[in-house]
């Protein structure tokens, strides 16, 4: 096996089954367990169960790396990030098989949307390593006192990397959410211990093989995966760890945040969603129905940033449920790997049958089952739920209040304007919200009025320098573009007199 130099190293070949600890593939303390693709039920490889001690040595490596690391000059470290692009870039195919087969994604969306955006990242935050950490502020005179003697006082807001990052990971983008925590975290100077979702760790650990081929020193990333609560409890609560980037559910997000609230660990967290479409009576159907379907197809809904809950003015409610319906219905579901599948399974057996319950609580609740619902459909095997939406909901259902990460859609009725508001924010939840109409004055009036961290007007978009991250219990903090280099990074004051 080959090591990163600072100049590119050897291809680093992955150790099948090993932890990535210190530059070393290292055997788990605490076995192996499977990895199952969920369009097969076939076990994909298997990944290392890495014990409390271990993912606390994998952070005594990183604090060991950290402070060489965060002195390499932001020309070195630019470097390394764009040559880590081109080593994912130049095993794409491989990568994005992986990617599929642990995560369940259709072809395209594993291309596009997972390896493709991963390396787009690393290049992205290459050119972050060189943006300006230090900013002049105003001096200002000081008169003698107990403050000092007189002069005029300087001051400078530099940005210093925070230290150890702890990275934890969502299973529904097993490359482009790694990416997007560690590419800026290391661009800033820090040095990571990721903890990949125990569904799919396997495409991180090819992402950390690339990474020391590029030239990253050892201890500076490592990976430490496990299918018990036990490596993430530790990757959180080592006493190396400076800081935890987090994306998955609320309920381990408040779980992690007591932990670190604590130690007084800086956090960023991206958790949950349940977002609000509100589609006036003046919209583009035909681009409203194009956006919320999203929610059936991409990640077959299992992502937070999806737009499942409709909140439709009344005068075109029947038509939109109507054409949601007939949108839902000829999506092909089944094996991602089939071409013009737009719907593949979701990430387990377990989250299935999770799934399928909130369908059946909704017509228990009163909802009216308008597509999909009890009629699943799909492949002899495999972890499949067809597109299903839920009509005639209220506020008050559970199904319209709590996050089922899944291809189902919910719809709620409004007359005004204000009452659309006013559902819309009736949510624990605020990451992202969707307006849809004509009148692009009301549209963005209405955006500035909804509490969630981003609106998309007439689009399910995104800008990637736009900042990201959620209102109340969506999250904490944002990232994305610059943000993100401010995201992993501590503000320090140096003041002078001059």
């Amino acid at each position: 096996m080959g090591r990163g130099d600072g100049e590119g190293g050897a291809a680093v070949t992955v150790a099948e089954g090993r932890l990535f600890v210190g530059g070393e593939w290292v055997a788990p303390a605490g076995g192996h367990y499977e990895v199952i693709d969920p369009a097969t039920e076939a076990v994909v490889g298997l990944a290392p169960e890495a014990t409390r001690a271990q993912v606390h040595e994998a952070a005594a490596a990183a604090r060991a790396a950290f402070p060489a690391w965060s002195r390499t000059a932001p020309e070195e470290r630019a470097a390394i990030l764009d040559r880590a692009a081109d080593v994912l870039q130049r095993d794409f195919a491989a990568h994005a098989e992986l990617a599929q087969a642990e995560s369940g994604a259709t072809t395209g969306t594993a291309r596009a949307l997972q390896v493709a955006v991963a390396v787009a990242r690393f290049r992205r935050y290459a050119k972050g390593a060189l943006e300006p950490v230090e900013q002049g502020l105003p001096p200002q005179v000081n008169e003698a006192g107990p403050m000092g003697r007189a002069g005029v006082i300087g001051a400078l807001a530099v940005r210093q990397p925070v230290g150890v990052v702890t990275c934890i990971t969502s299973y529904n983008n097993p490359w482009a959410n790694p990416a997007g925590k560690v590419a800026p975290a290391l661009a800033m100077g820090n040095t990571v211990v990721v903890k990949p979702a125990p569904q799919d760790p396997l495409s991180v650990y090819r992402m950390a093989a690339a990474l020391a081929e590029a030239g990253v020193p050892p201890g500076v990333v490592n990976v430490v995966s496990g299918a018990s609560a036990e490596a993430g409890a530790a990757a959180v609560d080592a006493p190396d760890v400076d800081m935890v980037s987090f994306t998955g559910s609320t309920a381990v997000g408040q779980r992690i945040g007591e932990v670190c609230g604590r130690a007084m660990k800086r956090q960023l967290m991206e958790l949950g969603g349940k977002g609000a479409a509100v589609v006036f009576a003046d919209a583009d159907l035909d681009a409203a129905v194009a956006g919320i379907g999203t929610t059936f197809s991409f990640y077959s809904g299992q992502i937070c940033t999806a737009p499942t809950r409709v909140i439709a003015q009344r005068a075109v409610y029947d038509a939109l449920i109507d054409r949601l319906a007939r949108y839902a219905g000829h999506l092909k579901v089944g094996d991602p790997r089939a071409p013009g599948t737009v719907v593949g399974p979701v990430i387990s057996a377990a989250h299935r049958d999770r799934v399928a319950s909130y369908v059946e609580l909704g017509r228990k609740e009163g909802a009216r089952i308008v597509a999909g619902g009890e009629h699943l459909r799909g492949p002899e095997r495999g972890f499949y739920v067809a597109p299903t939406l839920l009509a005639d909901c209220t506020p008050d259902m559970r199904v319209v209040r709590e996050e089922i990460f899944g291809p189902v859609v919910v719809v709620v009725p409004f007359e005004e304007e204000d009452e659309a508001v006013a559902l819309a924010n009736d949510s624990d939840y605020g990451l992202i919200d969707y307006v849809w109409s004509g009148d692009v004055a009301r549209a963005f009036r209405v955006a500035r009025q909804l509490r969630a961290g981003g609106v998309g007007v007439n689009t399910v978009g995104r800008n990637m320098e736009a900042p990201f991250g959620g209102f109340k219990k969506s999250g904490v903090g944002r990232d994305v573009g610059s943000y993100a280099l401010h995201a992993y990074s501590e503000l320090q004051a140096i003041v002078w007199q001059g």
